[in-house]
């Protein structure tokens, strides 16, 4: 099995708690971050750009995305500007619609076009995936997410899909294809091995990677104790 240093899959941290956010920056392997307002709001965030600035100002040198707020076109592409100067490292999240079901592959042309660095998010089908790559052809660097937890929870399989958008995105090389919401740890290895570019994990799914080529057997003993011990301190009987 590989270890976490052997592995081509960029891992990105995906929280917005600051403190969090801070720990997986320690790790050298975390190569980048992604937030969004679900997960800023779980955080307690507040304020929106404020909290984007501490965050930029204590981390700057690896790339973050950064989500537009409104459902409106229009100012999405006004917010997305601004966004994308707060720092060189910034990503800008476009949602792959709005709440309307209208898409928004127009927008992250015209945004690509000046040189805005977008990551087109919740995606979750091929067809999506061939309309934003046509999109950001020649652009500036961008990411594509894909949502592949998503895809799971609804019974499909994510890795023939994740399979098959890595193939599609081959010809735009400005463009890297993401595993988002991974489910498992299971998910890391799943993501390098069909050569997905990034994969965004939460701390806690990276909290097991000290699980990585545990014994087995170790593993089932551990597990037995825990039952036991468990069952003692509780004072159960029969």
């Amino acid at each position: 099995m590989k270890t976490i240093n052997d592995l081509r899959v960029k891992i990105f941290a995906d929280g917005a708690d600051k403190a969090g956010m801070m720990e997986m920056y320690a790790k050298p392997y975390i190569k980048g971050f992604t937030t969004n307002p679900t997960l800023m709001r779980k955080a307690g965030v507040i304020d929106y750009r404020a909290f984007a600035k501490e965050i930029l100002q204590s981390i700057p040198d690896r790339p973050i995305s950064f989500e537009v707020l409104s459902d409106e076109f229009d100012v999405m592409d006004r917010q997305a500007r601004e966004i994308s100067t707060w720092g060189s490292q910034v990503f800008v999240k476009i949602p792959i619609t709005n709440t309307r079901r209208e898409a928004s592959y127009p927008l992250v042309g015209k945004l690509s076009e000046a040189g805005v660095k977008v990551n087109v998010t919740a995606l979750l089908t091929l067809d999506q995936v061939t309309k934003v790559a046509e999109c950001v052809a020649g652009g500036p660097p961008c990411y594509v997410s894909i949502f592949a937890g998503r895809v799971a929870d609804t019974g499909n399989d994510p890795v023939p899909i994740m399979a098959k958008a890595v193939e599609i995105l081959r010809s735009v090389p400005n463009a890297e294809l993401i595993w988002a919401s991974p489910r498992e740890l299971l998910n890391i290895f799943q993501a390098d091995e069909i050569g997905c570019h990034i994969i965004t994990v939460t701390n806690d799914i990276l909290k097991k990677l000290s699980l990585v080529g545990k014994d087995l057997e170790d593993f089932s003993l551990e597990t037995v104790k825990m039952f036991y011990n468990d069952a003692h301190q509780a004072g159960y009987t029969l």
